[in-house]
């Protein structure tokens, strides 16, 4: 699935508004001076708005669909229109702003 390449400084919620960050992202490749993310990359969760006795907060997720034929260190890139699911509550990640330059497939 083609797409923007997501980096380190995209702006990546969960489906509760809760903030996404990559928690190793992979610098040997940059993207607008920015390392980029893969889908072998974690990424953790803050401000999930959801509350613990409705099944929240979101704490962690996991991309599990990304580009198909840009890989970087062997693993696939992420990119917007690939998806991810969190932990423990099982909603996307929602890529709200990302940069447009770079388009992967």
């Amino acid at each position: 699935m083609p797409g923007p390449i997501l980096h380190v400084g995209a702006t990546v919620q969960c489906a509760h508004g809760g903030q996404a960050t990559p928690v190793t992202p992979f610098v040997r490749v940059q993207v607008g001076g920015q390392g980029i993310t893969t889908l072998s990359g974690l990424y953790t969760v803050a401000g999930c708005a959801l509350p613990p006795n409705a099944g929240g907060p979101c704490v962690t997720a996991q991309w599990v669909a990304g580009a198909t034929r840009v890989l970087a260190g062997g693993a696939p890139v992420v990119v917007q229109s690939g998806s991810a699911i969190c932990t423990p509550t099982g909603v996307p990640l929602i890529p709200v702003v990302v940069q447009p330059r770079v388009v992967a497939t």
